[in-house]
């Protein structure tokens, strides 16, 4: 008895799966539930009219912001997200005060405004996002640019004193923690 012929195994890269119907429709459940719940909550309503219409903006904002949103995210440490997380809080907290200092006694002023070129180790684009998060929800520096091969951040900062140690603090609080959880 002769068995049927197996095809000749080809060198060309297997592609990826298609979706499903469902997930083609739901590209981000997630990030759809979380705009219904915001929906209904910022209307202080669970009529049937806002449910169906915080439905429809739920399925639809994210099918057509599908473009902008960044590659699929594989955290390696989750420690090291809390840690950040953590680092961030404090850091935050801290320039709050700082910067109601300034704006409560603007004659006491240490240092002038400033702008630090901070050489990048990381390239992940969901890193850089999240570095930008992180400076611009600090209050008294700002992203101000970075270069087109992603390996210079532009910083604005409000008190500069030395610019190394501005350096040295994005690298170690921020940069690092970010390579370590998506690199």
């Amino acid at each position: 008895m002769t068995q049927p012929a197996q095809p000749a195994a080809s060198n060309a890269p297997a592609m990826p799966p298609r979706p499903g119907p469902l997930r083609r429709l739901v590209p981000a459940p997630l990030l759809s539930l979380a705009l219904l719940g915001l929906w209904l909550l910022l209307n202080r309503s669970l009529s049937a009219g806002h449910f169906v219409l915080g439905t429809v903006l739920a399925l639809a904002i994210p099918l057509l912001t599908a473009g902008l949103r960044p590659l699929p995210v594989r955290i390696r440490k989750p420690g090291t997200v809390l840690r950040l997380a953590l680092t961030v809080v404090a850091d935050t907290t801290r320039s709050n005060l700082a910067v109601a200092r300034l704006l409560l006694a603007p004659g006491r002023r240490r240092h002038p405004a400033g702008f630090v070129h901070i050489p990048l180790d990381v390239r992940d684009p969901n890193a850089l996002a999240v570095l930008a998060m992180i400076v611009c929800i600090t209050p008294g520096t700002a992203w101000a640019e970075i270069s087109l091969d992603r390996s210079m951040l532009l910083l604005h900062v409000l008190e500069l004193d030395d610019p190394a140690t501005v350096i040295a603090d994005v690298k170690q609080r921020y940069e690092t923690p970010l390579m370590e959880i998506f690199e």
